[in-house]
């Protein structure tokens, strides 16, 4: 077990091991399973697995065409979401958001800022903090990319019934409960967040000294 819990941490977990744990009873329980239904479960995540591979395919090429990386990424969309909910957006929201320190997060947005991806705005009730939006160009760019990609997930979405959508929801709010990180893996969230924490604490000291 610690073993597999630490090739998933390093990323070079085999598909072969994922397979064995998939199959493991002592992970799974299914002897109220038939063969056939235990097959039918195996399709399932294998359609999972080659939806994701797709999405990060895509996702992929979107980043090459923008000439961005995963963390510019997140934060365009974050971005881009936040302005059309009319929502203020400051570098510690994108530091929590993307999950970088400090000093990453002013490297990024002096990075973006420079390539004419987001400009600095005043901030509407605090002088002492700026705001962040993207740019008009980059908003078109990402509609084209990002707009596109979400419009033929919700076409995929709209050709269901409204008793295979109330299914396809109930099966992936499982998955999402079923994906939060247990034993070991818990533990390492719980201290990832607390030194995020940490960092974000010394970096408002170090801002008023």
């Amino acid at each position: 077990m610690l073993f597999f819990v630490a090739t998933i941490k390093t990323g070079i977990a085999s598909d072969s091991d994922i397979e064995h744990v998939v199959n493991d009873s002592e992970f799974s329980e299914r002897s109220h399973l038939s063969q056939a239904e235990i097959d039918q479960c195996q399709k399932v995540m294998e359609s999972l697995r080659r939806w994701r591979e797709a999405d990060r395919a895509l996702s992929e090429v979107s980043r090459r065409y923008m000439r961005l990386n995963e963390s510019d990424m997140r934060t365009i969309r974050m971005l881009i979401r936040a302005q059309q909910r009319g929502r203020v957006v400051t570098p510690k929201d994108i530091a929590r958001e993307v999950g970088i320190s400090s000093a990453s997060t002013t490297k990024l947005v002096r990075r973006l800022e420079v390539n004419g991806h987001l400009v600095r705005v005043a901030h509407p009730s605090d002088r002492r903090t700026i705001c962040l939006e993207v740019t008009a160009a980059t908003a078109r760019v990402a509609r084209e990319t990002i707009g596109r990609q979400h419009s033929r997930r919700f076409d995929a979405a709209a050709a269901l019934d409204g008793v295979e959508r109330e299914t396809v929801i109930r099966f992936l709010t499982a998955l999402a409960e079923a994906d939060s990180p247990q034993g070991y893996l818990a533990e390492a969230s719980d201290s990832a967040k607390q030194e995020t924490v940490e960092t974000e604490q010394e970096s408002d000291t170090c801002a008023l000294e």
